[in-house]
């Protein structure tokens, strides 16, 4: 490796510490930290790095890794449910902005070819900047979220007839660039789309059928670099593979991670591709930074920021129209036709191959690469407005109802007055032991005084409010709450603020569990674990077990159980390692309880029936 190679890697590394940790802290979110490191260091600005187009070819393969890593959250049911979204809305979406694009390009005095190609270049959005902003803001699993992803993936599925198209537009402008673009790209169309759907099939097969057995094999060898090399290996191979045939990378990558969703080794997948993946988009990022040209800026300003603002506006109102249509309510209209408003990282691509078939001159092509990437970097600061300003609105638009003053202070303090939280509460208070309950649904609040409960109507999350139910000189702190962020919130608040303070959770599941006992709360309770447990002797009487047999059963099952997950903690994170402890001491486990069956087979007479 040159000594260039690694100070451009030091360079890329030491911009992304210094300029998106301040990002964060200003609340711009990574994404404009990342695009602000590029700035800085690119040709136009700082000019330590100058191979701009060489460093975003390379980076798109973070946008692969992204699209096959959302496929693995997302099962074939659940793709099917968003069908609807996706082809419906987003279909609309691409072909109402394309044709947008090009009657404005026609009426600019452009052709229509021209017109066109730029149109379907505009049309698409940027996945990996979408995606991203949607994660930092947790808003994936929201409408927001579930449209915007949808129609980010039919713009993704919409690159392989723009690709067909696009030499068609060429009127005999020798499209030689483009004959031999990928391995069948002299072949009649008809063939080609063939060749595809075999491929997808193919590999639809192979990831359904003969993965599974090669990541058994990998991971029996415990070596966790192997695995990594596997995971990598395969997302690479699947880029090149669909690269070869001129189908986006990305999409190719989706489809094998949605096959792959159901898979015993999905979570392994996702912890190793991870790190390679942030960082890949985050040098993507940097890259669009590194694109925006100042000096080309300086020499059009009215003309780019014009184009800019036409082209979020326009894409913005189709965007809220086709929201209007499908009967989303207005703040979600707005949140995700202010997402999706910008260009696309794809459109960098098409621009580049339109220009190879000279239906794009150079200068046409640097002035739209230059207003998709101030797009992309006006995009974080446009949802930064909406998060800070119209969603408040909208929120504030319906009465709140206020938080009440707590006016007594007891030993105890029990947040959250729900499912779980109550029958710790009635068992207290039948016994006269007074507690202070925090209940921050209004509605459970009005319910639980129906029938005589007093509690307060407030959030624990809320330092003061905490300060006044007493919990400096208070006893112990009962976390009940439903939501496993909001009780770590409250429990690193307490641990921080008030040492003293014993706490008692409850426990989601054993990944709470496990960041409950990071934060340093001794004490936590699995909430279905005691009633399916329960469930589990009674089943077992049912089969033929007595209750004696059947509770001494239950009780060992409890105690290895609870003894497996506190060992489990020294090594929660390393996925691998706890994947071949849970095998380990589930065979310990199948052990201990058929050695509980001989014992008790041995003491009963099998002639007389009594026992011996």
């Amino acid at each position: 490796m040159s000594s260039e190679t690694l100070r451009d890697v030091f360079v890329f590394l030491a911009a992304a510490c210094l300029i998106v940790p301040l990002a964060s802290r200003f609340k711009l979110g990574a994404v404009l930290g990342y695009l602000l490191a590029g700035v800085l260091i690119g040709p136009h600005a700082l000019g330590f790095i100058t191979e701009t187009e060489k460093v975003l070819h390379f980076a798109e393969f973070g946008v692969v890794m992204m699209l096959f890593v959302i496929g693995l959250e997302l099962e074939p049911a659940a793709l099917w449910r968003l069908r609807r979204s996706i082809f419906a809305m987003g279909g609309l979406q691409v072909a109402a902005t394309s044709l947008a694009f090009t009657g404005l390009g026609v009426a600019l005095g452009f052709s229509w070819q021209v017109s066109l190609a730029a149109a379907m270049a505009l049309a698409l959005s940027s996945t990996a900047l979408v995606l991203q902003m949607l994660q930092e803001r947790n808003l994936m699993h929201t409408a927001v979220g579930e449209i915007s992803f949808s129609i980010l993936l039919f713009q993704d599925i919409a690159v392989i007839p723009i690709l067909i198209l696009m030499p068609l537009l060429a009127a005999g402008q020798a499209p030689a660039a483009a004959d031999h673009a990928n391995l069948i790209a002299t072949l009649p169309g008809f063939v080609q789309a063939l060749i595809v759907a075999g491929a997808i099939a193919a590999m639809i097969a192979g990831a359904r059928y003969l993965l599974p057995a090669l990541f058994g094999l990998v991971a029996r060898t415990r070596l966790r670099e192997v695995f990594t090399a596997l995971a990598l290996a395969l997302v690479v191979g699947i880029a090149v593979l669909m690269q070869a045939l001129g189908v986006s990378p990305a999409l190719g990558a989706f489809i094998a991670g949605v096959v792959l969703a159901n898979s015993d080794y999905r979570r392994v997948l996702e912890t190793e591709i991870e790190p390679f993946k942030g960082l890949l988009l985050g040098l993507f990022f940097i890259s669009v930074g590194m694109g925006i040209d100042f000096g080309l800026l300086m020499a059009q300003a009215p003309a780019i920021f014009g184009a800019v603002l036409a082209l979020m506006a326009l894409k913005a109102a189709i965007l809220w129209g086709i929201g209007r249509a499908f009967s989303m309510t207005p703040l979600n209209q707005i949140g995700y036709a202010l997402a999706l408003s910008q260009g696309g990282e794809f459109a960098f691509v098409l621009f580049q191959f339109a220009g190879g078939l000279a239906i794009l001159s150079p200068d046409q092509s640097r002035f739209l690469t230059l207003v998709v990437a101030i797009s992309i970097a006006a995009t974080p600061i446009l949802m930064l407005i909406f998060t800070k300003f119209i969603v408040p609105r909208f929120v504030s638009a319906l009465p709140a109802r206020q938080f009440e003053p707590v006016a007594t202070q007891n030993p105890i303090i029990l947040a959250g007055f729900g499912r779980f939280g109550q029958v710790i509460g009635r068992f207290l208070i039948a016994q006269g032991v007074q507690i202070t309950v925090l209940e921050r649904d209004p509605d459970q609040i009005d319910l639980l005084r129906k029938f005589g409960f007093k509690a307060y109507f407030g959030d624990a999350t809320r330092l003061d409010l905490l300060r006044a139910a007493g919990a400096e000189h208070a006893k112990l702190l009962i976390l009940a709450v439903d939501d496993a962020e909001t009780s770590l919130k409250i429990a690193q608040m307490a641990r921080e603020e008030f040492p003293n303070l014993r706490i008692f959770a409850r426990a989601r599941n054993r990944q709470h569990a496990y960041d409950l006992h990071k934060l340093g709360v001794p004490y936590f309770k699995r909430e279905l674990f005691d009633s399916s447990l329960g469930m589990a002797k009674d089943i077992a009487q049912f089969l033929g077990d007595s209750a004696e047999i059947a509770a001494r059963k239950a009780e060992q099952f409890r105690r290895h159980d609870e003894d497996s997950l506190k060992q489990s903690f020294a090594f929660f994170e390393d996925e691998p390692t706890l994947v071949s402890y849970a095998k380990t001491r589930s065979a310990e486990l199948e052990q201990i309880l058929k050695n509980d069956d001989d014992v008790n087979e041995e003491k009963v007479d099998p002639k007389a029936g009594a026992i011996s």
